[in-house]
């Protein structure tokens, strides 16, 4: 762990030049004094460190010093730069590893190369936290232990222990053969197998765990992408699904479309409304995704959710309707 500080230590002095106690101390997440116990430790390995004093002062390289960072071209370098800006290390807990990787990527680049693809990268944005309604994301929040049991446990091809609660159940141990990890919309889920059967865990919802001795029962080879798209299809193929047929302004398609399972069929009216029959999780699925969309869409069919969705207007116009 101290290593791995020692070189983020250096590479920031690279990138930045000098930097004061205080401000290694906010980059590394240590105290000013663990920095300059580091700072010493380099001293003594060789590493040209040096302090400049005043107020302007701080810790810097002497010039021309590189590490042994090689092999990347720029092109390399600006994709992994992007890569970096979206939050999937945060939902498996590697943001600092990230961090860190990053800074040996800017490292790693010849010095006419490097302003160049830092800035482009700072020009690039994946995945912000908040949409242009200013709808914010929310993180689902995963203990640090839990992530480094199950990051564990995938890497080194060992059974799992996890403490789960599923959906309106009661918390119990599980033991699972781990398969991999999968982020979607900052939501991370454990991939894995339960007495053979295929079986998919969101992280925030393991409430502890613990890597176990003997190995999974897993193939030597996965290809995550393909397991993924086949248990979304067996997922959205389950539950109490229902089918809804919509007419709809076809402006805010893309807004139904992401929400629903699916889009079974889709037809254009004469009047250039679209008239689309999709699928919902359950009636509560269904119901919370018309009414999200107005005027601008109409459910014609099944009879209960047209019931659901006027009673629902009716008292919202008593409410408001009402003097005060």
């Amino acid at each position: 762990m101290r290593a791995d500080r020692l070189v983020s230590l250096v590479l920031l002095l690279r990138q930045y030049g000098r930097l004061s106690a205080a401000a290694l101390a906010r980059e590394l997440e240590v105290s000013t004094r663990t920095v300059l116990r580091d700072i010493e430790a380099l001293s003594a390995a060789g590493v040209p460190v040096y302090a400049e004093r005043g107020r302007h002062g701080g810790f810097a390289l002497l010039p021309g010093f590189r590490t042994e960072l090689t092999g990347l071209n720029p092109d390399e370098a600006l994709a992994l730069l992007v890569a970096g800006s979206r939050r999937g290390a945060q939902a498996f807990g590697l943001g600092s590893a990230l961090a860190s990787a990053m800074l040996k990527v800017v490292d790693a680049l010849p010095e006419s190369y490097r302003d160049t693809a830092a800035g482009a990268a700072e020009r690039l944005l994946i995945d912000p936290q908040t949409d242009l309604l200013s709808r914010r994301l929310v993180d689902e929040e995963v203990p640090d232990t839990v992530v480094a049991e199950v990051l564990r446990a995938v890497f080194t091809g060992r059974r799992l222990r996890i403490h789960y609660a599923a959906v309106d159940q009661t918390p119990t141990w599980r033991t699972v053969d781990p398969i991999g990890l999968v982020t979607v919309r900052d939501r991370g889920y454990l991939l894995a197998t339960r007495s053979g059967a295929d079986r998919t865990y969101r992280l925030s919802r393991v409430l502890a765990a613990e890597e176990l001795a003997e190995p999974a029962q897993r193939p030597d080879r996965v290809d995550l992408d393909r397991a993924w798209q086949e248990r979304s299809t067996r997922f959205r193929a389950g539950g109490d699904q229902v089918t809804v047929l919509v007419r709809m302004n076809p402006a805010r398609r893309e807004e139904l479309a992401g929400t629903a399972l699916a889009v079974l069929a889709e037809e254009t009216d004469p009047d250039g409304r679209l008239r689309l029959e999709v699928t919902f999780q359950d009636q509560r699925h269904a119901e919370w995704a018309l009414w999200q969309l107005a005027t601008d869409a109409e459910a014609l069919a099944p009879q209960w959710l047209r019931t659901s969705l006027r009673d629902r207007a009716a008292a919202i116009a008593t409410r408001y309707g009402a003097s005060s």
